[in-house]
């Protein structure tokens, strides 16, 4: 049986599965005890977090992005900052600068908001270029350079921003080596209604993630990370997959398909998804079902409108997730 990746004993990989979907059942639990009503789109959190990626939350104001942020952070245990990203705002405001210490006689590293283990960029698209350059290298390494020395942050890491779609005064679409460092691109929407009336009645003083109590620790989260990696993915599987990257590339209806990190990403992805259905092999509807929300995002359309930026004029995003979709539904599965 030819499959991808390399497997410890059989004992001790049920022993890490077990485990790391037991950590995934208690993060998606936590966080739905505030976050009401979106499932399906904390449990991909959870499988971004489990694939070491980064999310894009692009959506309206006001339908839970910050809250799901929050309790994501709360859930691990793990250490919370938010950079409203603004016109003025500057990249070492993001990552931080060196400050001349006259005891010791030399520049000292004071980190910035990014160091720490959830970051909500909240509003994105409204800083400048230069400052959301500033997040690349920590999204792809984990790591900044500043003045000549590379300062590492702590595991786990992820960034999660925001950016509303229906706002374009004052905004920079993110550029395709932005877009390329989110491993999924996902969308709250509204709640139900019974789901709102519930988040109305508790009423505006009370935070629920305030009390919110971890379920599982930093360590346990690394654990599980490490564990997505042995999940097994059949040859077969892997070149169906092969095949839907390569048709993205050479459609006459895109400018630019999936490059090779996005492809590296989607595979990621369907290990993790894999691992939350507390499996240790990958079946086709891991990638068929994140092909959307791990690849779309990563197209150009002719004339360069990206997939990952939507507008009232060219709908960028709904005609790159049509195209995408096609593309996945011709596609035989093995």
């Amino acid at each position: 049986m030819n499959t991808v990746g390399s497997l410890p004993g059989a004992t001790q990989r049920a022993a890490a599965v077990k485990a790391a979907y037991s950590t995934m059942v208690r993060l998606v639990q936590s966080i739905g005890q505030v976050v009401h009503g979106k499932s399906e789109v904390i449990r991909l959190a959870v499988v971004a977090l489990g694939a070491r990626g980064h999310i894009l939350l692009e959506d309206i104001p006001g339908v839970g992005k910050t809250t799901l942020a929050r309790a994501l952070a709360r859930a691990t245990g793990s250490k919370f900052r938010r950079i409203q990203f603004t016109s003025d705002l500057l990249p070492s405001d993001v990552i931080g600068v060196s400050v001349w210490n006259e005891e010791a006689r030399q520049f000292e590293f004071k980190p910035g908001p990014l160091f720490a283990n959830v970051v909500l960029a909240d509003e994105i698209n409204r800083a400048a270029p230069r400052t959301q350059s500033s997040l690349l290298e920590a999204m792809s390494e984990g790591r900044v350079s500043v003045d000549h020395f590379t300062h590492t942050i702590e595991q786990p890491f992820l960034v999660m921003a925001t950016q509303n779609p229906l706002e374009h005064f004052g905004t920079y679409p993110l550029p395709e080596s932005q877009m390329d460092r989110f491993l999924l691109r996902l969308r709250l929407g509204y709640p139900s209604r019974y789901d709102e009336r519930r988040v109305i009645m508790r009423g505006s003083q009370f935070d629920p993630v305030e009390d919110l109590q971890p379920a599982v620790s930093p360590a346990e989260v690394v654990q599980m990370q490490d564990t997505v990696c042995l999940v097994r993915v059949e040859e077969s599987l892997l070149e169906y997959a092969e095949r839907v990257i390569a048709e993205t590339r050479r459609s006459p209806l895109l400018q630019l398909g999936v490059s090779p990190r996005g492809f590296q990403s989607w595979f990621r992805a369907a290990q993790a998804r894999a691992l939350s259905e507390h499996r240790d092999y990958c079946v086709p509807d891991d990638f068929r079902e994140l092909a959307v929300p791990a690849l779309a995002h990563r197209l150009v359309l002719p004339g360069g409108s990206q997939g990952g930026y939507s507008d009232a004029l060219s709908n960028g995003r709904a005609e790159a997730e049509r195209i995408l979709s096609g593309i996945v539904e011709r596609i035989s599965v093995p």
